[in-house]
């Protein structure tokens, strides 16, 4: 009988933010942007690291990720220095991805300001590009072939940092260049590829892209972000995906992350993770440690939250 995993957990991918600063222009009371989850209304609210400690207690997360969450463009430093202010009272989060405009006049500036911070282990720009996979196909382009760009995401490998890469799948073998041309940079997939749906011929071309860009040895992924817009999460829509990742990446290349609060307009914390339990269990004890744990620390190597009981 398959065993559920038991050990640490590292969260590699969520958010915590007070809506009182004005600094979230899409969390804004009217704001509609386009998001893949349709109505994100439920999360327009505080998400302080208070409320991920209630969300995470019992669940065996022992560090965490933060994930920049769109501040106004241009204050990729401001954020940072208020999730440091956030880490230093409650030990949330243990490490974290800023916000760079890679194509900004100043890039070189900013990066160097940003991997000042120790705890700052990867940027975040989404790139843009096509809309769908027949743009794609089309020859539509994103950031991630744009020269002035590609200039600032040369710069972090000599700042030690990474890159998360948010995008959609049709838009990964693109990214496989990127990939390739600077292989010094650690390339991080996050929310899986971006699968907004399950349809039988979509999943079949996500998996395609995703054994691409798999054989470049410098990408990891996360498993993450795996909620479709009007349908609850649960295993039986899941299970395929994360079983797909380990065997495409590999175990060792792909990280647990919740995506919280985004994803808790579908599941609660502690069902999300018991999902994950239950849908890893089928690999064996090191692959699990791996998802859940250790391709996290080696990518992010976040502080552990403090010991309650000390």
């Amino acid at each position: 009988m398959p065993e559920l995993y038991d050990g640490p957990i590292i969260d590699s991918h969520h958010h915590v933010w007070d809506l009182d600063l004005g600094r979230h222009p899409w969390l804004a009371p009217g704001a509609r942007v386009a998001h893949r989850y349709g109505d994100y209304e439920p999360i327009k609210r505080d998400y302080l690291p208070a409320d991920y400690l209630r969300d995470i207690a019992g669940t065996g997360v022992i560090a965490s990720v933060y994930m920049e969450a769109e501040w106004v463009p241009g204050e990729g430093l401001d954020e940072v220095r208020a999730v440091e202010r956030y880490r230093e009272e409650s030990g949330v989060p243990g490490s974290m991805v800023a916000q760079a405009w890679l194509d900004a006049p100043d890039a070189a500036d900013r990066l160097a300001e940003l991997a000042a911070v120790p705890t700052v282990k990867s940027v975040r720009h989404k790139p843009g590009g096509a809309a769908s996979p027949a743009e794609a196909a089309a020859g539509v382009r994103s950031l991630l072939s744009d020269d002035a760009w590609r200039d600032g995401y040369a710069r972090l490998a000599g700042h030690g940092l990474h890159f998360d890469l948010q995008t959609p799948w049709w838009n990964l073998d693109e990214a496989r260049r990127l990939a390739d041309d600077v292989p010094e940079t650690t390339l991080v997939i996050d929310h899986a590829g971006v699968l907004a749906d399950r349809d039988d011929e979509t999943v079949a071309a996500w998996r395609a892209a995703l054994e691409r860009i798999a054989e470049a040895p410098n990408v990891v992924i996360k498993a993450s972000g795996l909620c479709v817009a009007g349908t609850p999460w649960t295993v039986q829509a899941n299970r395929g995906p994360i079983e797909t990742l380990v065997h495409v990446f590999g175990a060792e290349r792909v990280m647990f992350g919740s995506n919280f609060p985004v994803d808790g307009m579908f599941i609660d914390y502690p069902g999300l993770v018991d999902g994950y339990r239950e849908i890893l269990s089928t690999f064996d004890a090191d692959a699990q440690r791996a998802v859940f744990h250790d391709t996290a620390q080696r990518v992010y190597a976040p502080r552990p939250l403090p010991d309650p009981s000390s």
